[in-house]
């Protein structure tokens, strides 16, 4: 389902994922909560349109000013235990890791997923992008279905 909310100018464009990180202190008092504060906090969304004849407004966060954009929920890719990848299950992350350094790292803690949640696997993708995980885990690289609103 398509929501329409505000964006800083320089980070709207079609295509470009984010995840909504809620309130900022500095939007205290500002006219245009309403429509900016209305995503899920937590949830990971693709802009799917830039609003082109919608004003530049003026925004204490983003120095360039917000735009209306077209948002949806979109996929998170992740590593999960390769004993349940597989397409239609619903699991959890296999847990946190330290391994900042590694390029799995982003995907062993993804942005938009919680290690609490159980998440459908939508579609398996592989092979993660290590060679060796340090913490030993067996695991492969899916995309979790959109989180729906």
């Amino acid at each position: 389902m398509t929501t329409i909310t505000l964006i800083g100018s320089r980070l709207a464009d079609v295509g470009r994922e984010f995840v909504y990180g809620g309130e900022s202190p500095d939007c205290e008092g500002c006219p245009y909560r309403g429509q900016c504060l209305n995503l899920s906090e937590g949830t990971r969304y693709r802009i799917t349109g830039v609003r082109e004849n919608a004003q530049t407004l003026d925004c204490a966060v983003h120095d360039a000013g917000v735009r209306a954009v077209e948002v949806e929920p979109a996929p998170v890719p992740a590593n999960v235990p390769s004993k349940v990848a597989y397409a239609g299950s619903k699991v959890e992350l296999a847990g946190p890791c330290p391994h900042t350094e590694c390029p799995s790292h982003q995907y062993c803690v993804p942005e938009g997923a919680d290690f609490d949640d159980e998440r459908v696997i939508e579609q398996v993708l592989g092979e993660p992008p290590h060679d060796h995980c340090a913490l030993d885990r067996d695991l492969t690289l899916v995309k979790f279905a959109a989180e729906s609103e």
